[in-house]
């Protein structure tokens, strides 16, 4: 009877450890790690920004400023000085009071009376100075302001960005629903090299026949940018698919290993 004859480790397939080992997967991992870092930077740099570690203070909107202190003619409005009270003068443009249909005042709808104010040799600001119920009102109040002077004038008001641009019906192309600078800009007069606001400015007082405008504070804004740490988990689980994607791999390859070595012994 003969003895049996030791199985040499090269019968046995490789483990998943062997496999991981080896210098191919050894490279491909430290691929992962590297992008893996990315990730992870870009995700603390997310978090680094969800949190303003230097919020305005409470009420801060309800100080009286300058406007010069807050924005620039051709600026666009930061977020957190949205509905920031401003004074500002100027003189108007007589020609330019223009009427906007589908303004709510405190739930009824209506119209809002607007102005181009003039507040250097060439720069403007428009302006909401009140709202009326009806379109005949509007107009009224409208063609009373056009009757006055060009003395200056002074207003507080708070800043509001712009409501973007609509298109007008067919049958009316003057006709303007949203508060836009751009728009009013569109059918304003003496306009050439002229630098105008971004926001706009809604009155707090309006003129005689017309209604003030109802423009609350805005609300307090959180300090946490809730989007900004829900990107920053996207990173970080993007991170930890780039290890699971090294794994899946080698251990696909360790698979094919198996299978090729047990159809060998076959």
């Amino acid at each position: 009877m003969t003895e049996s004859q030791p199985v040499t480790p090269q019968e046995f397939p490789p483990t998943l450890r062997e496999v991981m080992l080896r210098g191919r997967w050894i490279g491909v991992l430290v691929l992962c790690l590297v992008v893996a870092g990315v990730f992870a930077w870009l995700g603390q740099w997310q978090l680094a920004r969800a949190i303003d570690t230097d919020p305005p203070a409470p009420g801060a909107t309800e100080q009286v400023r300058p406007i010069d202190d807050v924005i620039e003619p051709g600026q666009y409005l930061p977020e957190l000085l949205g509905g920031q009270k401003v004074t500002t003068s100027g003189e108007w443009i007589t020609e330019d009071f223009i009427v906007i249909s589908s303004r709510f005042n405190e739930g009824e709808e209506g119209y809002w009376v607007t102005g181009q104010l003039r507040v250097a040799d060439r720069a403007s600001i428009a302006v909401a100075l009140g709202w009326a119920p009806t379109r005949e009102r509007a107009d009224a109040a409208a063609a009373a302001l056009a009757r006055g002077d060009a003395s200056e004038v002074e207003l507080t008001g708070r800043l509001i960005d712009d409501e973007g641009v609509e298109l007008p019906p067919a049958d009316d192309i003057f006709a303007l629903t949203r508060m836009s600078p751009a728009a009013l800009l569109g059918q304003w007069h003496d306009v050439e090299q002229l630098d105008v606001y971004r926001p706009y400015l809604a009155s707090l007082t309006a003129p005689a026949g017309l209604v003030d405008i109802h423009s609350p504070a805005p609300a307090e804004k959180s300090p946490i940018n809730w989007l900004n740490i829900f990107y920053a988990a996207e990173w970080a689980i993007f991170a930890g698919f780039a290890f699971y994607l090294w794994y899946r791999l080698a251990k696909d390859a360790w698979e094919r290993e198996v299978e090729e070595f047990e159809d060998s012994r076959a």
